[in-house]
């Protein structure tokens, strides 16, 4: 007989307990109808101005609301849910990672886990999504964001959160210091072994998402900052290229000027010198980011799986 297997949920919740009240019920549900599995539920309340009532969800669902002080963001909650799991318990066999409004289909929690373990739970597990439903504008903004990532990082990203985490891996995920900035990227730079299943994403359960425009933004600079070194040797050899690219124009004006017959217009030395200005400020450039990015190396942190301590506000259970 297989020993059951407990699963913890983790999701982020700011300011939309409605939401979250759908979420659980349907968690709940794993429980019920898969015997191999038991399944915890913790909770970030990333600072959320309306007050939660602990309402009876399921007598089959554990429940641990974690309170911050402050909102830190989506990406920020994670990382101090995930480091709290990692420090605090023990009796478990997958963390998964998820959002409370629906998009992330708790249906599917049983095909990440059960991919983890075809997998021997050595990698992480995303879905990758195969049919979405937002708008045309959002969709139009994820195809440059994919594009513009995999031009400036060389990596491919086309997941997000909903993922699920073997024990054994945890630890070296709690340690990242880029998992503070964005988990998906995170997981990417650090090398650490994962693997995708695609999945449909879900529709919002009810209301608008809080991610405005602004956010997005923000969202997807803090992926791309996780690869700053990678980043900063791209933005050399571009620079590289483009300069070579100028000096070669300034010899071809040169050449047509002094040697050929042909006629150049007066402007030719203003082009000369527009060209060299380009050539200073690609160096400039290059350089300041270079210089940065060493000055970033020298500063040697210690691991640490401690941060999140700082964040608590007060951690509430939630008994069936």
């Amino acid at each position: 007989m297989n020993k059951e297997k407990t699963i913890i949920c983790l999701t982020p919740v700011y300011n939309d307990w409605e939401n979250f009240l759908i979420l659980a019920s349907k968690i709940a549900e794993i429980t019920v109808n898969n015997e191999n599995y038991s399944v915890q539920l913790v909770v970030i309340n990333d600072g959320s101005d309306e007050e939660f009532e602990a309402l009876d969800f399921s007598r089959n669902l554990p429940i641990e609301i974690i309170t911050l002080k402050n909102n830190v963001g989506h990406q920020r909650a994670i990382a101090i849910g995930l480091q709290y799991i990692n420090a605090v318990k023990s009796d478990f066999d997958f963390v998964v990672v998820l959002d409370s409004d629906g998009e992330d289909k708790p249906e599917d929690i049983i095909q990440l886990v059960s991919k983890c373990e075809t997998e021997n739970s050595k990698k992480i597990i995303f879905a990758q999504r195969k049919k979405r439903k937002e708008s045309i504008l959002f969709m139009i903004g994820y195809f440059f964001y994919r594009h513009i990532f995999h031009l400036l990082t060389g990596q491919k990203i086309n997941f997000g959160n909903f993922s699920c985490i073997p024990k054994r891996l945890l630890k070296k995920i709690a340690i990242q210091d880029n998992l503070w900035n964005h988990y998906s990227g995170s997981i990417i730079q650090s090398k650490t072994p994962f693997d995708g299943i695609s999945l449909d994403r879900g529709k919002r359960y009810s209301g608008q998402s809080k991610m405005n425009f602004n956010s997005l933004v923000i969202h997807g600079l803090s992926s791309i900052s996780v690869y700053f070194d990678s980043l900063s040797i791209r933005i050399l050899k571009m620079s590289i290229y483009g300069i070579m690219a100028c000096f070669l124009a300034v010899v071809v004006v040169l050449y047509k000027k002094s040697i050929t017959d042909t006629a150049i217009p007066g402007w030719a030395s203003n082009l000369i010198f527009i060209i060299f200005s380009i050539i200073l400020q690609l160096s400039s450039v290059t350089l300041i980011i270079l210089l940065m990015q060493l000055s970033s190396r020298k500063n040697i942190k210690i691991p640490s799986t401690d941060i999140y301590k700082d964040f608590i506000e007060e951690i509430k259970e939630i008994k069936p």
